[in-house]
């Protein structure tokens, strides 16, 4: 009788263990791991030092649980689709491990504590912020843009550069330019990093009908605007320079980091096999440009350079970005099937009306 309750406990255990294993899957934390390094670089830069360990804490526990939220709510609506790419079919609504109603449930809680952590624990603000994430990856993303347009991870990939502005927020409660300006290196750098795994699982994305760029333009297009969007997030990095007022630590790290990332980018033309290697360069990439500002203003080191000079190699590696972008996208068969030439223009001009107002600020903060 011992036995058979000693059995009856340790199965119970392994269950619950399973179970909890698997809501923790549904969260998608090594995603969020990314995205939580840019919010300490952020408050770090808006604090001019440390913030302090708590409001850290608070941050990083609300901001991870309303990210955590998003992607639990995106796999329940994008169910129908996880199960025919082999990528996605192992998640655990496909796989009838927990359903779909749980699941929603589960995030629609975690991201409303996420919201009532950075209200309470940090301010209103930064609350807010967690909240339009939230919503922003949920109905504009995964909704709206993933199954209609080639535009996809350029608009609905927004919702991933808010924990800038959230860390941002958290200290200061207000937003400046130079928070915008490290919410844009994260926009402009989503795009060529996303669509570099999209050519490993192309086929996954054509079986379930998602308009993702190779899928619809096919590879030479895709590539050429990765180097394009390569581009422009070299000279959104170094924009920071002037506007945020960082030192030669930050400075040359991202010089190198971007510059790499551009010539990586172009060697994709010749051999779409590196689109893997170049994918887990801009995890570095990223990573790397944000802990050397974090450094840069935590050692106080000097600047490097005339703001001038910084604010003219922006603008040039923008501009011309921005040009390669709306060449390319120019061309003909860009368009998902279902989108109008009126929509594509449009989704094409809000990228570009925010690459050259992020470039017209930074000249009008440097002229003050």
């Amino acid at each position: 009788m011992a036995t058979d309750t000693s059995q009856h406990r340790q199965l119970f255990s392994q269950g619950a263990l399973a179970r909890i294993h698997t809501y923790v899957e549904l969260t998608k934390l090594r995603i969020i791991e990314l995205l939580l390094v840019t919010t300490i670089p952020a408050m770090v830069v808006a604090a001019d030092g440390w913030p302090g360990l708590g409001l850290i804490v608070v941050t990083l526990v609300g901001g991870t649980l309303s990210a955590a939220g998003a992607n639990v709510i995106n796999q329940v609506y994008d169910a129908d689709i996880d199960v025919l790419m082999a990528r996605t079919a192992h998640r655990p609504i496909p796989t009838h491990r927990v359903s779909a109603n749980a699941a929603s449930w589960f995030g629609g809680v975690l991201g409303v504590a996420g919201f009532l952590v950075l209200t309470f624990g940090a301010n209103l603000l930064a609350g807010v912020l967690s909240a339009i994430a939230f919503l922003g990856y949920v109905i504009v993303y995964t909704m709206l843009l993933k199954r209609s347009t080639t535009q996809n991870i350029v608009l609905g990939g927004a919702a991933g550069a808010v924990p800038a502005l959230i860390g941002w927020a958290a200290y200061a409660d207000s937003l400046s330019l130079a928070a915008w300006v490290m919410f844009a290196v994260i926009f402009f750098w989503t795009p060529a990093h996303f669509w570099a795994l999209s050519l490993k699982y192309e086929d996954d994305y054509r079986a379930a009908s998602i308009p993702m760029l190779p899928v619809i333009v096919g590879e030479a297009p895709t590539l050429a605007n990765i180097v394009w969007y390569s581009v422009i997030t070299a000279g959104i990095t170094l924009l920071l320079i002037p506007v945020a007022d960082l030192g030669w630590i930050y400075a040359v790290t991202a010089v190198v980091l971007s510059g790499m990332s551009i010539v990586l980018a172009t060697r994709l033309r010749g051999d779409r096999r590196r689109a893997m290697p170049y994918f887990l360069f801009t995890n570095l990439m990223l990573a790397g440009v944000f802990l050397a500002m974090m450094v840069d203003r935590l050692a106080g080191v000097p600047a490097i350079g005339a703001d001038t000079v910084w604010m003219s190699a922006s603008t040039v590696l923008v501009s011309i970005g921005v040009l390669g972008v709306i060449f390319v996208e120019s061309g003909p068969g860009m368009r998902a099937p279902r989108i109008s030439a009126f929509r594509h223009i449009i989704e094409i001009a809000i990228t570009v009306v925010f690459g050259v107002g992020t470039i017209a600020l930074g000249w009008q903060m440097v002229g003050a």
